[in-house]
């Protein structure tokens, strides 16, 4: 990602930084991240308009991952590790 995506993340919906792909791919990101996930036939149908199976079980393999990660940390108290030190992070921090 580049800086004006890392910068415009939080305002992807709207942002011309965002092909219509990516927009796509957040969308589905957030989706499968609620609880209960909610991934509704229309997204996962656009998105096959981009994407060949493979791609989608792939992008689907990266959030579900990224989602255990992060359940898995709060679930111990992971506190960041200072890795990003010093980078933007321009999503404001998920209340507790």
């Amino acid at each position: 990602m580049s800086e004006r995506h890392i910068a415009e993340l939080a305002d992807y919906a709207t942002s011309d930084a965002f092909s219509d792909l990516q927009r796509l791919a957040l969308d589905y990101a957030t989706a499968l991240t609620q609880t209960p996930a909610n991934a509704t036939d229309e997204l996962v149908e656009n998105l096959r308009k981009h994407l060949d199976e493979k791609q989608l079980v792939e992008l689907t393999t990266m959030i579900a991952w990224e989602n255990f990660r992060a359940r898995f940390n709060r679930g111990f108290d992971v506190a960041p590790q200072g890795f990003s030190e010093g980078a933007s992070c321009p999503i404001p921090a998920c209340p507790s």
